[in-house]
């Protein structure tokens, strides 16, 4: 590996460990929240841009890392700034973030196992080439599957960045509105297993299908089309 790849591979490691050594993830829980919102509250209304600034950072930072907690601050932010402004900064936070992993793996792995791999993925890469926006749409309209993991995953893949980006915070916009808006209620929430019901789960699932078999359906039409 190359030098400037170890050094970059070294720092997420260390920071990461540090996550866990020093139990950070004890702020990120829901009974944390609930305790500490009338102190956040009061900070707002004091530094409303700076504490919308601190938050930002923090999100960008933990799901760039692929940590957890992003969910738990989804809540926080939709208590703490309201459905629509809270939607916003949650929106870019979280699609900087994503972007930021997405370059990361691309940046450490993404050669090392396309040279490994490249024979067993030319399948793979030419679909991602060919579809791959609406294929990774239609996976963050489902909460099934952990965003950090696409986040990932994709970046092992030839997918441009720039789509990556946009298509990402779209796909991810509904979520975003659920968890935010679950946040404005926050001292009704017991566990975030009450925000996803099944029903809303299996709605998302039928919004994250709907793009890829549209776009096989309207494939098929056209191809039936020209061979008449």
């Amino acid at each position: 590996m190359k030098p400037a790849k170890l050094i970059v591979g070294i720092a997420i490691v260390a920071l990461i460990s540090a996550y866990f050594a020093f139990d950070l993830g004890r702020f990120a829980s829901l009974e944390y929240l609930k305790s500490q919102q009338a102190a956040i509250e009061a900070f707002r209304s004091e530094q409303p841009l700076l504490l919308a600034g601190i938050f930002f950072l923090i999100y960008v930072a933990v799901t760039a890392l692929s940590l957890p907690g992003a969910a738990i601050m989804t809540l926080a932010v939709g208590a703490v700034f309201g459905l629509w402004w809270g939607t916003l900064l949650v929106s870019f936070a979280s699609s900087v973030g994503a972007t930021l992993a997405f370059l990361v793996s691309r940046y450490l792995l993404r050669d090392w196992v396309q040279a490994r791999f490249g024979d067993k993925l030319k399948a793979i890469n030419a679909g991602i080439e060919r579809e791959g926006g609406f294929y990774l749409f239609g996976l963050r309209l489902v909460p099934a599957f952990p965003f950090f993991v696409i986040n990932l995953v994709m970046g092992l893949t030839p997918l441009r960045t720039a789509t990556f980006y946009w298509v990402s915070q779209l796909g991810m916009l509904a979520g975003t509105l659920v968890f935010v808006n679950a946040g404005t209620q926050l001292a009704n929430i017991e566990s975030l297993s009450g925000i996803l019901s099944p029903g809303l789960i299996a709605s998302f699932v039928l919004l994250g299908v709907f793009p890829i078999v549209a776009k096989k359906l309207l494939g098929g039409l056209r191809a039936r089309r020209a061979h008449s």
